[in-house]
């Protein structure tokens, strides 16, 4: 973690603490009818110390909160003379056939892209806590929101409403923690228009998001335009404009909700700074700064890497600064294990109806 100083300025420093414990409010609710603590498995396979102090932060707040989480180390997680990612296959499979377990989170990353997307598509989807199942990206990026629990495939089309409540013997689809983490900051500081329809809300919004990871960025830049804003994903080599797909009014309850598009930009990132409305940055590098001078005034910030990724004076320029959401992916990750568990429980009722 950076130990460089926080930011100065006119506008808000906003740490998600608060934000977070509305989420811990909902969860410990949750926990307290439950029949039993849900079970979380997380695997460690790397030696490496960021992985290791998330895992540790992950099982603390399990505790805090009653939900039995495991930790189990493999590779070089287990001994140091033992390789990267060695027994990491096997140990999530053990987690898939076992009954207890609920949600099974694997710290990456730990071979490389390739092999670790690979990894991800192997863990049981009814346990995929962290929604990094490509059935979940699916929904995701072709904004399916409800699903059958026993299935998983998306619901009828003739069931489906204009508004957040999923039609009956129906769930939400998991999201991918740290997309939905900032999903959620942005609709508490206001992004999040509440008086349009859903799916509308953050319509009128240019959103800048730099880093189109498949895990962050690609995945957040869907989301925002799904529900209606106008996105750059801005990559190393590219940025590419994120709208939604036009469609007629009576096409809002098709099986398939439109999804976005995604374009070329000919605009640079000055350009693109200089229109959003917000501007989130997920950039792993501690020399990587976004310049002060080139945000749009009143603008919100997000700093989600583990290095600050905006300037000391960010804060000169954006009316909210929130410098880390990592207490609120926690939150996420928490909430998707219980709807995991939830799924359990609705599927079994519906094959008793």
């Amino acid at each position: 973690m950076t130990s460089e100083p926080e930011s100065t300025g006119k506008g808000l420093l906003l740490k998600v603490d608060s934000i977070a414990n509305l989420f811990r409010d909902e969860i410990t609710s949750t926990l307290k009818n439950a029949n039993r603590p849900p079970r979380l498995v997380g695997i460690l396979a790397t030696g490496s110390a960021p992985s290791l102090q998330y895992a540790e932060f992950t099982q603390k707040q399990c505790q805090q909160l009653g939900v039995d989480f495991i930790l189990k180390k493999v590779g070089a997680a287990a001994n140091p003379d033992f390789a990267n990612g060695e027994g990491v296959e096997e140990a999530i499979v053990d987690a898939n056939e076992d009954e207890n377990v609920d949600g099974i989170m694997v710290y990456y990353p730990i071979f490389g892209v390739a092999q670790d997307t690979y990894l991800q598509q192997i863990v049981a989807q009814k346990k995929d806590v962290e929604g990094l199942h490509v059935k979940f990206h699916y929904n995701l990026y072709n904004n399916v929101r409800f699903i059958s629990p026993g299935t998983l495939s998306p619901a009828p089309s003739s069931t489906l409403s204009s508004d957040d409540t999923p039609p009956p013997g129906m769930v939400k689809s998991i999201l991918p923690c740290t997309p939905l983490a900032i999903v959620k900051c942005l609709e508490h500081v206001g992004v999040y228009n509440k008086i349009l329809p859903y799916g509308d809300r953050a319509y009128g919004k240019t959103i800048t998001v730099i880093n189109r990871s498949e895990v962050v960025g690609r995945p957040l830049a869907a989301l925002l335009a799904n529900d209606g804003a106008r996105v750059f994903s801005v990559d190393i080599d590219s940025i590419q404009e994120y709208s939604r797909r036009a469609y007629k009014p009576e096409d809002a309850t098709r099986r398939y909700h439109p999804h976005h598009v995604a374009t070329p930009s000919t605009l640079t990132l000055s350009e693109c700074l200089a229109l959003s409305d917000v501007v989130i940055s997920a950039v792993p590098n501690a020399n990587y700064k976004v310049k002060t001078s080139e945000l749009k005034d009143g603008c919100i910030c997000l700093n989600i890497a583990i290095e600050k990724n905006f300037e000391k004076d960010v804060r000169e320029k954006a009316s909210i600064y929130i410098p880390a959401v990592g207490k609120m992916t926690i939150m996420m990750l928490l909430r998707n294990l219980l709807r995991l568990q939830h799924y359990k429980t609705v599927d079994i009722a519906g094959q008793s109806s």
